[in-house]
């Protein structure tokens, strides 16, 4: 089967693909027609990822010419596929191919010799890996039943949290069902018969770029930025650039046929991304091995509460891995009376987004939760999942 590229496309005509074929598409692109449902979010109430086969009751937009996929851009909360509600799987499925024997589809954003690429290949050995343009895309077309699994990065040791892939997890009815941990190493690339000295300028990813800043200041050459890093090395490769070099991985210059003139040439060696497998149905969680859970909730206004929601974990000695908070969007300001002045404060209202050591099969881990609850005001888990304790 040729590969294709995946494109974020919601239009709201019920049940049907089309494949458009433009004279700029190196691939057909693929459009998804499908009838969307509005899940409202609740009060304080706990999603949970269906670990007992129970899911929330859809609210279905009236008229069969619902505007509820265009709302797809503007909710941060659930937008999903009739057909596409979830199932559980056991840990040991998570990983294993699609039942029919056929090899597991997993999407990825970026192009052929991309880290995520890699990362994919290693969360699943012999699947076949689906190139998405977006990161949206990557999302829609698990949701869509274009692919198996998505396999997206959320946080780089250098770089920080890819914020991007936290707004759309809220977005978007995928479970997190696994952790994969990928060690960055980036190569200097450049066609063949050129030399470094013949180097004026190099392209990457920002990231990329700014984690061998080191490297490329003492190389004199002048940084530019594309969308991903083996972008650079295909655009390079394919343009016979002379005086143009590619920061990218190794397989990226396999692919394209480019030389390695430096290999590791990052500033910090410790250069590692964490990546997040998504897929449709939610793991059923054990205890039979090390696992992580995956949250999200928001607060009340008040001193202390951010503290009181974060010693519910204090207080049955679990252990915190991760804490991110994103402005919500839908009301990202609140005015409070509190003012010396007699004027108005205004402030950030927030989502947190938490990572623990503990399963949802663990009591402990549910009583946290059910002490959370009491104060939230949105709570929702994103997913349990075996963490990964391997590192290449």
């Amino acid at each position: 089967m040729a590969p294709f590229v995946i494109r974020s496309l919601v239009t709201p005509l019920p049940g049907q693909i089309a494949v458009k074929h433009l004279p700029t598409d190196q691939f057909p692109r693929i459009e998804i027609k499908l009838p969307l449902i509005l899940v409202k979010p609740r009060r304080n109430t706990i999603f949970l990822a269906s670990l007992h086969g129970e899911n929330e009751r859809a609210i279905e937009a009236e008229g069969k010419n619902t505007q509820a996929a265009l709302q797809l851009q503007d909710s941060p909360y659930d937008v999903v596929s009739r057909d596409a509600l979830p199932r559980p799987l056991s840990s040991s499925q998570s990983s294993s191919s699609v039942s029919d024997g056929s090899r597991l589809r997993v999407a990825y954003q970026g192009v052929r010799g991309a880290y995520s690429e890699s990362a994919a290949e290693k969360a699943y050995p012999n699947c076949e890996a689906v190139p998405c343009e977006q990161f949206d895309a990557a999302f829609e077309a698990v949701e869509r039943w274009l692919v198996d699994r998505a396999v997206l990065p959320i946080e780089n040791s250098l770089g920080g949290s890819i914020h991007r892939n936290y707004d759309l997890l809220l977005r978007h009815r995928l479970h997190i069902v696994g952790e994969v941990k990928y060690a960055v190493r980036h190569c200097l690339l450049a066609d063949h018969g050129v030399k470094v000295e013949d180097l004026k300028r190099v392209l990457s990813h920002p990231q990329a770029l700014a984690q061998c800043e080191h490297t490329l200041t003492s190389l004199g050459l002048v940084r530019e930025a594309v969308d991903d890093t083996a972008g650079a090395a295909k655009h390079v490769a394919l343009h016979k650039l002379k005086d143009t070099g590619a920061v990218a991985s190794s397989v990226a210059a396999k692919i394209y046929g480019l030389n390695i003139l430096a290999e590791d040439i990052q500033d910090d060696c410790d250069n590692v991304t964490r990546f997040l497998m998504l897929a449709r149905e939610p793991i059923i969680p054990g205890t039979d091995r090390p696992f992580k859970t995956s949250i999200v909730f928001s607060l009340e206004e008040g001193p202390g509460v951010l503290f009181k929601a974060l010693a519910v974990f204090a207080l049955r000695q679990i252990n915190l891995t991760k804490i991110e908070s994103r402005p919500l969007r839908n009301q990202p300001l609140r005015a409070s009376d509190d003012s010396d002045n007699g004027f108005p404060n205004r402030y950030f209202d927030y989502l947190f987004y938490v990572d623990f050591e503990a399963s949802m099969a663990d009591q402990n881990a549910q009583n946290a939760l059910k002490h959370l609850k009491e104060f939230a005001t949105f709570l929702r888990v994103l997913g349990s999942y075996p963490v990964d304790t391997s590192m290449i």
